[in-house]
């Protein structure tokens, strides 16, 4: 087992996991502490150090409103430690490794995680490497600054340095990835060999990279979980960069609100007072996200995508069954259609003419669909100049509990993951059964970009085919395993679909 690795800045020493063949990596430096001059600044290199670092411990996790205080689902799920350590000195990474020298090239998988850019650390419990590591796969888990740490745009900024104005959290991903480009082979980790993924945000963090064509060539392969997400009753949606315009008012909005006229004011505050204004300031002012800086952002990612101006590689992407609804609002006929006027112009009676448009739920909303199976599968459908595959998926189990979740957003990691032990829920059997054959299927994408292998004792998993158009092929994950989606795409889906792709072109 490889105890001890060099890295550029020096050698650091892991521990074994809880399966002892595993070593875990934590809290490595990829950066340099992100405070003072350095904050609202794109990453700087690390720091060499003398002898042997001990990497046992899980880093301080980025500057947010603090974890477990609250009885919501997140709270309940995996947000529980009120006392975990919390720092601006935050660029650290985490490596999970069962290579037994550093010749093997295990592919590697690195991980974005989720939470509205705003919170979220790769300490949550849910993202314990240890599994996929048993698989042959080198797991790599890294923290980046969110909320106004990371994501603040201001005048100054843009005139002081023009070359990394904002998105410091993008760049933060970014600097962790060519960390793992230039390190992970000492850690038995295949640097021609890389997968991004993430969920929620940390999905759209992933298309934010593969929409950077500077990334070119740094990874081969992506994972885009609960992130692809248009509504095909409206315009924008979640993850549309907004205008650096308009994020650069906000900046000086919420400086005003911090009592500062200056950037060097404003970097002399100390993190916590800036995170409480900033609390307080989002309950009546935006909250900051990715902007099109035109510098590593250069346009929507989804529309990038599209036009397939974005890294070429092989993608997975899905949702579980009940998050993100679309749908029309409605309390009369009358109202419907003229929503459906509004929406789809001169097709609104081709859209009323499918039953599912008028079915209503008892509560005015029509028409429901995900909008992030409608998204994934419209882009599925009409990119790929490159050639890649695409591999599309919905997670659909009964999710145990006294709160009668439903497959809720997040919901799906305890099973990606296949860390389901560490979770409250009383799952059974089945459960477990289930999550073993999606850890399989990442596992296997993860290595050579087509999810399809043999189960644990050998005997083949069911085919899952990538999308095509006019095809719903894929993969739909259920209480009773994973079941092939086959056969033409549903009528209704393929209209809402036409019209995603038309809004994105």
């Amino acid at each position: 087992m490889i105890r001890t690795a060099r890295t550029e800045n020096g050698w650091v020493r892991g521990i074994e996991a809880a399966d002892p063949r595993i070593t875990s990596f934590k809290g490595i430096p990829f950066a340099a502490p992100p405070v003072g001059e350095n904050r609202w600044r794109a990453p700087q290199p690390a720091a060499d150090w003398e002898g042997i670092r001990e990497a046992y411990r899980f880093a301080p996790i980025a500057v947010q409103d603090t974890p477990g205080l609250g009885d919501d689902i997140y709270c309940r799920e995996w947000h529980v430690d009120p006392e975990i350590a919390m720092d601006e000195d935050c660029l650290y990474l985490n490596i999970w490794t069962g290579a037994k020298s550093d010749q093997e090239r295990q592919p590697v998988l690195v991980w974005f995680y989720g939470g509205g850019l705003q919170w979220g650390y790769p300490a949550e419990m849910e993202f314990d490497g240890e599994r996929l590591a048993r698989r042959g796969v080198v797991v790599v888990t890294v923290n980046y600054r969110i909320n106004v740490f990371g994501f603040l745009s201001h005048p100054q900024l843009t005139r002081e340095q023009p070359e990394a104005p904002a998105n410091f959290g993008n760049l933060d991903q970014q600097a962790g990835i060519r960390w793992v480009v230039r390190n992970i082979a000492a850690f038995g980790g295949d640097p021609e060999n890389i997968t991004i993924a993430g969920q929620s945000a940390g999905g759209g963090s992933v298309l934010s990279q593969m929409a950077c064509m500077d990334n070119r060539g740094l990874f081969q392969k992506a994972v885009i979980m609960s992130a692809m997400i248009r509504s095909p009753y409206g315009e924008g949606g979640i993850g549309h960069p907004e205008a650096i315009e308009s994020a650069q008012e906000n900046g000086k909005r919420f400086f005003d609100f911090l009592g500062v006229s200056t950037l060097e004011e404003a970097r002399g505050l100390d993190a916590r007072y800036v995170l409480h204004k900033y609390s307080e300031y989002a309950k009546n002012n935006p909250r900051m996200f990715t902007v099109l800086d035109h510098k590593f952002c250069v346009g929507d990612p989804l529309e990038l995508f599209l036009a397939g101006k974005c890294v070429p590689v092989s993608v997975m992407a899905g949702n579980t069954e009940d998050e993100f609804p679309s749908l029309l609002t409605a309390g009369s006929r009358e109202e419907l259609e003229q929503r459906a006027k509004e929406c789809f112009g001169e097709r609104a009676e081709e859209f009323l003419s499918f039953p599912e448009a008028g079915e209503g739920d008892g509560q005015g909303h029509y028409g429901v669909v995900s909008g992030i199976e409608c998204t994934a599968k419209s882009l599925f459908t009409y990119r790929r100049p490159d050639g890649k595959d695409c591999y599309y998926y919905c997670f659909a189990p009964d999710i145990p509990g006294w709160d009668h979740p439903g497959t809720f957003h997040s919901v799906d990691l305890w099973f990606f993951f296949e860390t389901l032990a560490k979770c409250w829920r009383p799952f059974v059997g089945r459960h477990y059964d289930l999550a073993r054959q999606m850890c399989n299927y990442w596992a296997n994408f993860i290595k050579t970009g087509d999810p399809n292998g043999p189960d644990a004792d050998g005997s083949p998993m069911p085919l899952w085919k990538p999308y095509r158009e006019g095809q719903a092929s894929g993969m739909r994950f259920t209480g009773e395993g994973a079941c092939p989606i086959q056969g033409p795409e549903d009528p209704f889906k393929a209209f809402l679909m036409e019209n995603i792709r038309e809004r994105l072109s």
